[in-house]
This record gives C-alpha cells, sequence and structure tokens, in this order.
C-alpha cells in the first residue's frame, strides 16, 4: 500500500504523497476533473433547446452527434461547428402516428458554418445550403420525410462561426381546431405583396373578435375598431375587396399566419350544416 508521510519544514507542516506514482495519479486526476468540467460547460439543454459547441469535436473532426428534444418549439445552437450532428425531434405528447406532423425550421439571421440536410434511411436531401438562406424565410417538411442533419461545412476560421435555427412541430389535426388558433370575422383593408418573402401581409378590419392570442388585433384609438395583420402565402392569391370572411390562423415563429379564410356567409352553411348532425367541435357565436 502507497503511503502518505508527513513532512515537517520548520514551524509549517504539511501532508504530501510518499511516493511520485501517488503524485502522478493525483495529478492525472486533477486533470481529467478539469476536462470533464470544461466538456460539460460546452453544452446547455433541456427538452425544448440545445446549445453546444463544435469545440469538443476538435481531435474528432468526423464525430456525429445525436441530439434529442421532445417539445412542440424550441431552438438549437451549435457554437463553432465541426463534424456533424442529427437532430432528433419529437413532440411532448404522446401520439400513435406522427403521419400528420410537420416541422418548420427558421434559421438565425447569421446562422453560418454548416450545410442542414433531412437524413432518411442512409440518404441525404439538402434542406439549406450553408449562407444560402434568407433570414425570414421558414422550411417546412414533414415528420417523415427524416431527421436533421447538420454537417459543419470546411472553414479556415470557425472563431465566429454559430449555425441555429428555431424549430416549430405542428400537428395538421389540431391546425383544424378552432380550440388552437384565433378566430376572428372581418374585411381584407388592405394586401401587400412581398415576392421576395413569398408572402402577403393582410390588413383586417375586424368586425367580431371570437378569440385570439398574442393580441394580434388591437383596437385603433382613432377609429375605436379591432384591427390587424397577418400574413400568408404569396401564392394563395388574396385581394382586397367587399364582403366578410372568416379567418382563422395561428402564431408561427413570433407571427400571426393565416390558416384558412372562407367568406363567412360559406362558413354559416356548412356550420350550420355541421351543427344538425353533430359534428362541431366547438361553439361559436354566429352573429
Amino acid at each position: 500500500m502507497v503511503g502518505v508521510v508527513l513532512a515537517v519544514r520548520g514551524p509549517a507542516r504539511q501532508l504530501w504523497p510518499s511516493s511520485p506514482l501517488l503524485l502522478l495519479l493525483l495529478l492525472l486526476l486533477l486533470l481529467l476533473l478539469l476536462l470533464c468540467r470544461g466538456a460539460s460547460a460546452q453544452y446547455s439543454s433541456n427538452m425544448c433547446n440545445w446549445k453546444g459547441s463544435g469545440l469538443t469535436h476538435e481531435a474528432h473532426k468526423k464525430d456525429v452527434e445525436q441530439v434529442y428534444l421532445r417539445c412542440s418549439e424550441g431552438s438549437v445552437e451549435w457554437m463553432y461547428p465541426t463534424g456533424a450532428l442529427i437532430i432528433n425531434l419529437q413532440t411532448n405528447t404522446v401520439s400513435l402516428s406522427n403521419k400528420h406532423l410537420t416541422i418548420c425550421i427558421k434559421l438565425f439571421k447569421d446562422s453560418m458554418g454548416a450545410n442542414i440536410y433531412l437524413g432518411k434511411n442512409g440518404e441525404l436531401k439538402l434542406l439549406v445550403r450553408d449562407g444560402d438562406h434568407s433570414p425570414r424565410k421558414v422550411y417546412c417538411f414533414g415528420f417523415d420525410q427524416g431527421a436533421l442533419f447538420i454537417e459543419a461545412t470546411p472553414q479556415q476560421d470557425i472563431s465566429r462561426k454559430i449555425t441555429g435555427f428555431q424549430y416549430e412541430l405542428t400537428n395538421k389535426r389540431e391546425v383544424s381546431n378552432l380550440h388552437t388558433i384565433s378566430v376572428v370575422r372581418g374585411s381584407i383593408q388592405n394586401v401587400k405583396n412581398e415576392p421576395e418573402q413569398q408572402e402577403s401581409i393582410i390588413d383586417i378590419h375586424v368586425s367580431k373578435l371570437y378569440r385570439q392570442k398574442n393580441k394580434v388585433f388591437q383596437i385603433v384609438e382613432s377609429s375605436k375598431s379591432w384591427q390587424g395583420q397577418i400574413k400568408t402565402l404569396l401564392e394563395c392569391g388574396v385581394k382586397p375587396g367587399n364582403g366578410d370572411f372568416l379567418f382563422t390562423g395561428r402564431m408561427h415563429f413570433g407571427e400571426a399566419r393565416l390558416s384558412c379564410a372562407p367568406r363567412f356567409k360559406d362558413f354559416l352553411r356548412m356550420y350550420k350544416d355541421a351543427e344538425n348532425k353533430g359534428l362541431n367541435p366547438c361553439e361559436i357565436g354566429t352573429v
């Protein structure tokens, strides 16, 4: 057994290893503790968000790390990207099937340093090329199309590179449920098309507010009426005009997005028909 002796030098006393082997073991243990502490500081993760550093991959630049997130929305931030990540996204609710699940990501404004692919059965499909994205563009794909595979691109200097994005998981069946979205009756006052973003911004004058989230529609003091803005795809071809519509939508990366807008008279007909058959998922005032 390796012992420890008490060395006395003058009035001071201190314990010191009696063997060089024990001293070496203590130094190795201290170094291991420092390395573990440094590695753990490179990562911050919970069920919704992940933040990590590629510096831990420096010695093995071909490493592929698995990241598991179980949340309906969150973010991924990869500093100094090297190697690759596989991001496995899943909802925080129990579901028998994910075939109705859609995943959308929106890259951070200054995101760079990696290509983003969809990976399934060993095959990769390019989703976003490094540096080739609009800060306002949203990329959506079905859950069954695969996991996100993020591969760092060769860089001379990775010191200022951060690859990051927000993500949202949406169940198409939930989107059709009026309990999960904002609902207003109103008319289209103005439409502003933005071809570069492939979207239209719709100004709505609200005649009846049934339900809303995040205070998208607010009272304008000058007219004492409810007004607000929502966005939709440019390809929908929305135009201002007469008549009331029933606008339904949901928040999408902090913005109100249009889901459906039937003419109110058409909605009334469908609503009454469903009510008579006992098929309405909820009640909504139609006056």
